[in-house]
């Protein structure tokens, strides 16, 4: 769930009863110190990612990962079984107060509710400038080629991946779906970066990847909408199913259209607006709104957070809006990450443990059901004998951020087990860190055979 599973005023008002003011400012500390972590590990990784030509979105996790309970302990959280003594931080806040060790644990609590929230604000960020990011033209622009290969590439992977998990892991039926729902995305972000660079994104083999990788999108948020109300029930039904699906489409065409005919207004109400930043906080205000009613209605707040993103992506302002955002986005997104990350233990699929075992075994299927899943797609074009079927696929194959998405949504809910989810994140690091040199490759060989026959 992207809703907080507690409020952060009783835990505070429990922390500061003994010593208020000391307790208050211990809490601030802890989340100042906490968010120091969280940026310095974002920073390096992402510049570290960055230097060798990868996304810095994995910077982030990898980061995560070193100052959360994999590694250095900085960064723990208590629905992990951690207490206060067991945080880094929290024994640096000791050393520099006089908390006793109640204390100590409440306050670790606080500040650990505290970062969830910013983490989960951050999604909530970053799913409003995905949809920002998104063009609905290029659905329609790209046709029923890019549509096929995007359904395939969903329902292939999501298919595989859950039945298999059930058939030959044993895993739980809502778990399974959840970590074959994370199967389905496509990170457009990492795969545009790499066509662009070798000169195909305006290919019609790059057209027909975009194209599907924005609908992806749109099918991908969707499922995690329906996968995570099924979370909240707790049992699957056919009609709940068939109701949360067009209760989310509904909300996403609706919320569509009535945002292209009320665009004009928008726009027309901002340029009339006189104090500070009328652009920004009137689009988070719409964003926020949007997300409220999706959760509202049993769905998530990050549909709500889309749909906003893919209104305003359509009118007069969204370049200037984009700019805007990325500010905000910096700041919130990475704390995101590097959550995700930090929640990670990946002492689960160490393999000198016999018990690890089984989640290693689940993260070789699920990358291999990953890669399989998407390059299928690309061979299920039709009409274009002379398109590079083989580039299509890989190209989906990138889960980069979107993926982590589901990751953190499933670790946020409880829903995936340690094993399973640290074995999804493996799957999305790999296939992130695969597709873009496999992609140069595909494009650069099928260019040298080419110049080959032409001589």
């Amino acid at each position: 769930m992207l809703v907080a599973r507690s409020t952060i005023a009783p835990v505070l008002a429990a922390a500061t009863e003994t010593e208020p003011e000391a307790e208050s400012s211990v809490v601030l500390a802890g989340v100042l110190l906490s968010l120091v972590a969280i940026y310095f590990a974002s920073k390096i990784g992402g510049e570290i990612c960055a230097r060798i030509n990868l996304p810095p979105v994995l910077g982030d996790l990898v980061g995560g990962v070193v100052v959360g309970i994999s590694a250095l302990n900085l960064l723990v959280f208590p629905d992990s079984g951690a207490l206060g003594s067991d945080s880094l931080i929290m024994s640096i806040l000791q050393s520099t107060s006089s908390l006793t060790p109640e204390a100590l644990q409440v306050t670790f609590e606080a500040q650990s509710e505290v970062i969830s929230v910013l983490s989960e604000l951050g999604v909530v960020i970053l799913l409003f400038e995905i949809g920002l990011e998104s063009e609905l033209s290029e659905l329609i622009k790209y046709g029923p080629q890019a549509a096929i290969v995007a359904v395939v590439g969903v329902v292939l992977p999501f298919t595989l991946g859950t039945m298999g998990l059930i058939a030959f892991f044993g895993v739980a039926t809502i778990p399974a779906i959840f970590a074959g729902a994370a199967l389905t995305a496509t990170s457009i972000g990492i795969t545009a970066k790499v066509l662009a660079e070798i000169g195909r994104l305006s290919s019609k083999e790059g057209q027909i990847i975009i194209g599907a990788a924005v609908l992806d999108d749109v099918l991908g948020i969707i499922i995690l909408a329906v996968v995570a109300s099924l979370v909240k029930t707790g049992e699957i039904e056919v009609m709940n199913i068939i109701y949360l699906t067009i209760s989310a489409g509904a909300f996403l065409v609706g919320t569509i259209v009535l945002g292209r005919l009320l665009g004009p207004y928008f726009v027309a109400l901002v340029k009339e607006l006189k104090t500070r930043g009328p652009l920004l906080i009137s689009a988070l205000i719409f964003a926020f709104l949007l997300s409220y009613v999706a959760a509202a209605i049993q769905l998530e707040a990050i549909l709500g957070a889309f749909a906003a993103g893919l209104v305003l992506g359509e009118t007069e302002i969204q370049e200037e809006l984009e700019k805007q955002v990325i500010p905000i986005s910096d700041m919130l997104v990475p704390i995101f990450f590097v959550v995700v990350g930090a929640r990670t233990d990946l002492a689960v699929l160490d393999p000198t443990v016999p018990s690890n075992r089984a989640g290693l075994a689940i993260a070789a299927f699920l990358i291999v059901v990953a890669i399989v899943g998407k390059v299928v797609t690309g061979f299920t074009v039709f009409g274009q004998p002379d398109i590079k079927r083989l580039g299509i696929g890989v190209g989906m194959i990138p889960r980069g951020e979107v993926g982590l998405v589901f990751a953190g949504v499933g670790a946020a809910s409880g829903v995936l087990s340690d094993s399973l989810q640290a074995a999804v994140i493996v799957m999305v690091i790999l296939t992130t860190f695969i597709a873009p040199p496999w992609l140069r490759i595909v494009f650069n060989d099928s260019d040298r055979l080419e110049t080959v026959q032409e001589e």
